[in-house]
């Protein structure tokens, strides 16, 4: 293993192609969901459209609706016989808000939905930006004439529209986000997505990530090379010591 003790994270450029996770390795971000102002201005926005709740029926109606819908997916995905390890649900969002809607007897149509989850995106967001040296290290990649990939597990309508505000979304030659498929790393068949579309030739490609689960055990069980940080959101205690190449103390990329 190939320890760096500093800490700026440079990649090798061995490869053909870069893989990444996007939050914790790319972008920081920190949200907080279970604040009460939270819920009171999400109920509000609610009531705009006259579905009524008060604060706590909402938050409470919200996180049963999220649960049901992962235990749901959670046993689809495991009866595929071709699978046995654990599956890793990811539910789509917008379904979850449209619900919210309709319980009260509205009926929101797909624009209103997607508006609301954003709104509590936004309510629920402390902050969101990249770390330093992120962009220059993504358009050295780029310049270099090597595939950029990311695999997130993450909501569209959160992520896609925060890669374009932070200027990131451009330096990529595709974006796989969870919601779309249903499932979320470290599950296989989320990796396989996309290695399979692009004919990502492994022994030539690196996974990048802040996650010793998650990230670097799901890529290794598709012989993908890993690069692990540890930044202020990985685990915490979070060490990935089967990566290939590792950075303990990472805060910013260099190129």
């Amino acid at each position: 293993m190939f320890q760096k003790k500093n800490e700026s994270a440079k990649l090798p450029m061995n490869y053909d192609t870069y893989v990444f996770d996007l939050y914790g390795t790319l972008v920081d971000i920190h949200t907080e969901e279970g604040d009460r102002i939270l819920w009171e201005k999400l109920a509000l926005f609610y009531g705009y459209y006259d579905a009524l709740y008060d604060w706590e029926e909402l938050k409470n109606a919200y996180e049963n609706k999220v649960r049901g819908k992962e235990q749901k997916l959670k046993m689809t995905l495991e009866e595929d016989p071709h699978y046995s390890h654990e599956a890793s649900p990811e539910i789509e969002i917008t379904d979850v808000f449209a619900e919210l809607y309709q319980e009260k007897g509205v009926e929101a149509d797909e624009a209103l939905a997607v508006h609301t989850g954003q709104f509590f995106r936004v309510l629920s967001t402390e902050y969101v930006r990249v770390y330093p040296g992120t962009e220059e290290m993504l358009a050295g990649l780029k310049q270099a004439g090597k595939k950029v990939y990311l695999l997130s597990n993450a909501q569209r309508i959160f992520t896609e529209y925060e890669m374009h505000v932070l200027g990131i979304a451009k330096y990529f030659d595709d974006i796989f986000i969870s919601s779309d498929f249903q499932t979320k790393k470290p599950d296989k068949r989320f990796y396989d997505a996309l290695i399979d579309k692009h004919q990502i030739d492994v022994r030539r490609a690196l996974f990048v990530g802040n996650d010793s689960k998650t990230d670097i055990a799901g890529a290794r069980s598709v012989d993908m090379d890993t690069f692990y940080v540890y930044s202020n959101i990985s685990p915490k205690n979070d060490m990935a010591k089967d990566a290939n190449y590792v950075v303990k103390n990472f805060t910013s990329w260099s190129f």
